[in-house]
């Protein structure tokens, strides 16, 4: 698989590159979007991203229909939705892009138009792109002659769209290109999560792009996120999921978002995961005291005497941190001892005559 590069960073197995995606969470607030900037730094993400689009470009405003849980966020038109959240421009991703930086964390949003692929990308290490743009052509080569890397989700596509999509993005001058399994159910039930899918993109993908996780699963009631868990074990080397400042707040995102708490959390799991993987190597040494105390030596079972052809019913294996190792057994049996050994007493090399 490949590894996820980014700005001289290399992101691996279980130590993946994690985006926080606030989205529009942040509710037109500039101050509120500058705290949930700051949540994300304090809990271990490396970028918190955001969504710049206005509505009447983004979506038809009568036949823009819902597909969200609308017993969650009640709104049935995708433009009304839009409409709500589409008031910041240049100059506020301009702000939100230096406090990201004075935090020490990445400024990301994603582009939904020509104009915001162009302004955006000056502020950004890399483009994302909607699972929902995956097919579109115009929008994807905007991004890819930014030069940038891209980013895309692949919710709701097919191989053939997925491949189109990564050489057009190339093809349009993308420095590299990176995918993310997406479900685009809002929030995604557990048995529509389709985890299983990361290694199939990853076996058909993998050799031209790293693949990650774009996470739509509710957090559990204790706010542990299993979903992020299983694709971080198995090799995803980025992770996406909405985050918000409250998770009981209605409407939009927040009901299928972790929070700083939830985050935190996370970046905690994947350090102990890390920790528990190691580093591949045997490192045989933390085992010594075991190896020198726990393995089994070859003990006397009975008085032995000088010159007496050594038999196995005179030799029993125990535990012992002294005597000759249990592997040498057939080195043992039959030789001659050199000296007598007592009952209960370890077999030594000095015990035995050398030819």
């Amino acid at each position: 698989m490949l590894d996820f590069e980014l700005s001289g960073r290399t992101f691996s197995h279980l130590n993946p590159y994690l985006i926080a995606e606030i989205g529009v969470n942040y509710e037109g607030s500039m101050e509120r979007a500058k705290q949930m900037i700051e949540q994300v730094a304090r809990a271990g993400g490396h970028a918190a991203k955001f969504q710049t689009y206005k509505a009447d470009k983004l979506a038809a405003k009568h036949t823009s229909p819902a597909y969200w849980d609308t017993s969650k966020e009640p709104t049935g038109s995708q433009h009304e939705l839009f409409q709500r959240f589409d008031a910041f421009g240049p100059k506020e991703y301009q702000e939100l892009a230096g406090h990201c930086a004075s935090v020490g964390i990445d400024f990301l949003s994603t582009p939904f138009d020509f104009e915001a692929v162009d302004y955006l990308a000056p502020l950004m290490p890399i483009i994302k792109v909607a699972s929902a743009d995956l097919n579109n052509i115009p929008l994807i080569r905007r991004a890819g002659k930014t030069g940038r890397p891209l980013l895309m989700s692949v919710g709701a596509s097919s191989h053939d769209e997925i491949r189109t999509a990564i050489r057009t993005g190339l093809e349009a001058g993308a420095e590299r290109v990176s995918i993310l399994h997406c479900v685009l159910n809002y929030p995604t039930p557990k048995d529509n999560a389709q985890l299983s899918q990361i290694a199939v993109l990853q076996r058909e993908f993998g050799d031209q792009v790293a693949v990650g996780y774009s996470d739509h699963v509710a957090p559990e009631d204790d706010g542990t996120m299993p979903a992020l868990e299983y694709a971080a074990i198995n090799g995803v080397r980025v992770i996406e999921k909405p985050f918000t400042d409250d998770r009981n707040g209605i409407g939009n995102d927040h009901y299928h978002a972790t929070d700083e708490a939830g985050l935190l959390a996370f970046t905690k799991r994947l350090e102990l995961y890390r920790t528990l993987e190691g580093d591949g190597m045997l490192h045989l040494e933390t085992q010594s005291v075991a190896i020198a105390n726990a393995r089994r030596r070859i003990i006397a079972t009975k008085n032995l005497s000088a010159g007496q052809v050594l038999s196995e019913g005179d030799l029993i294996p125990l535990r012992s941190n002294i005597g000759i190792t249990i592997d040498r057994w057939d080195e043992v049996v039959g030789a001659r001892l050199a000296r007598d050994v007592a009952q209960d007493a370890p077999i030594e090399d000095a015990d035995l005559e050398r030819n």
